[in-house]
């Protein structure tokens, strides 16, 4: 059997672009409210973390990556032809630091900051420059200039970063100590780690924002597993153990922390979830629905903390013979209600049965090495769990009769016949048949 689906409605059950008030504080994002919902956090703050990733042979540079880079460039062409201000220059070093070029942000921000001595941007874009170098005394100095000059609605937040530096100037146990930053212990009523409760005096001393302010630390720093740990154990103390153990996974597979709390947190979350998967309280609801009286209300504001701004406003018309390109944003335009039935968008509706061509990277739907059919996502997935695409970004690929194609981990190009589904959930919602790929090294 050729095809091995993932039912729409089950998709849609697993789930918990790019660019939030994410990050460094850069003009080109589009924010939305936080705290986000799990699963889109970790999408975008896996989103943000590869773009710092330098390309190779194997790994060809991500499209967020190809943005930035542009969008630097274009700063700098600029300042042949005149001085930047303030807020473009601060922009410059926000896109070095996430295109991991970290010292040279550290000068430039310094010399703007030299200019413009009473700009917040600045200001806390070389605190965060100074804390990827490792210069935690100079971070903390910067950033201590940026909480006397930050708006309002972002001052909590730049003192939870402040306090982040200064606890990163003590030695830590370890060296990977959960840190300390919002001063509680994550421990149930017997005093002892208990996965999805908190206890009654912990949560009385947990700020009312800690979800909030501890996702946007992480947007600034996407690349720092302590703060995914601290993510981790937020989650579990709002009674989410799945998701508390799919992020301390995370913390442990990928970015190597070897601290013994966090290895024991993260065996009983994960128990803690099986058994919940086991009782048929699988999804997130079913989650809390078993911790309800004893974990912390989690509300989100977003699905997800970067919102792609809209670029579908210029597409060119749609050829009836000849191949369309087809962008992921116009997939993403596609609306499903509660039952989970698709409003495709009109552009998408005029390339239904036509030919297109999409770029992204594949995902395997089982284990075989030749592949007659592979789902295609905008970005690299490495836990399916943690980083699964909404279903709006997963795009069914068939090959031929009798085609195959060995399965590559850099991007490829796909064309052939889109297909669009708006009445059978137990497949996807886009298919391209008879499709040829092509790898772009």
């Amino acid at each position: 059997m050729r095809r091995r689906f993932l039912p729409l409605a089950a998709a849609v059950l697993l789930l918990a672009s790019p660019a939030a008030r994410a990050g460094l504080y850069y003009s080109g994002e589009v924010f939305a409210e936080l705290p986000s919902q799990w699963r889109g956090f970790l999408l975008d703050q896996r989103a943000l973390r590869a773009i710092a990733l330098k390309p190779t042979s194997a790994t060809p540079a991500t499209p967020d990556r190809v943005k930035y880079e542009a969008a630097l460039k274009k700063l700098r062409e600029a300042s042949r032809q005149r001085k930047l201000s303030a807020d473009e220059r601060a922009d410059e070093g926000a896109l070095l630091v996430r295109l991991g070029e970290t010292a040279k942000a550290v000068e430039v921000l310094r010399s703007a900051q030299r200019d413009n001595p009473h700009h917040f941007r600045l200001a806390a874009n070389l605190g965060t420059a100074w804390q990827l170098q490792g210069e935690f005394a100079q971070a903390a100095a910067s950033l201590e200039e940026a909480v006397r000059l930050a708006p309002g609605k972002l001052v909590e937040a730049e003192k939870t970063h402040l306090r982040l530096v200064r606890l990163r100037l003590r030695p830590a146990r370890d060296g990977q100590e959960l840190d300390d930053i919002f001063g509680i212990r994550y421990v149930g009523e017997s005093g002892k780690y208990e996965p999805g409760r908190l206890a009654a005096a912990e949560s009385k001393k947990l700020p009312a924002g800690a979800a909030e302010v501890a996702q946007q630390l992480a947007l600034w720093l996407p690349a720092d597993g302590r703060l995914l740990w601290q993510l981790a154990e937020l989650a579990g103390a709002h009674g989410d153990v799945r998701t508390a153990a799919a992020i301390m996974d995370g913390c442990v597979t990928e970015f190597g922390l070897r601290a013994p709390e966090l290895r024991q947190h993260r065996q009983a979350n994960r128990a803690a979830a099986d058994a919940l998967a086991k009782k048929g309280a699988a999804t997130d609801e079913g989650a809390k629905a078993a911790h309800e009286g004893h974990a912390l209300a989690f509300k989100p504001r977003s699905s997800r903390p970067l919102a792609s701004k809209d670029d579908t406003a210029d597409l060119p018309p749609v050829s009836a013979t000849g191949v369309n390109s087809l962008s992921w944003s116009v997939l993403s335009a596609t609306a499903l209600d509660r039952q989970f039935k698709p409003t495709f968008p009109k552009y998408l509706r005029e390339l239904a049965d036509k030919q297109v061509s999409l770029t992204g990277f594949m995902q395997p739907l089982g284990e075989d090495a030749e592949l007659a059919s592979f789902l295609l996502v905008e970005n690299p997935v490495g836990c399916w769990y943690c980083e699964m695409p909404e279903v709006v970004g997963i795009v069914f690929v068939e090959l031929p009769p009798e085609k195959n194609i060995a399965y590559a981990r850099t991007m490829v190009k796909v064309e052939g016949k889109l297909t669009l589904n708006a009445t059978d959930p137990e497949n996807f919602l886009y298919t391209v048949g008879r499709a040829k790929v092509t790898r772009i090294d």
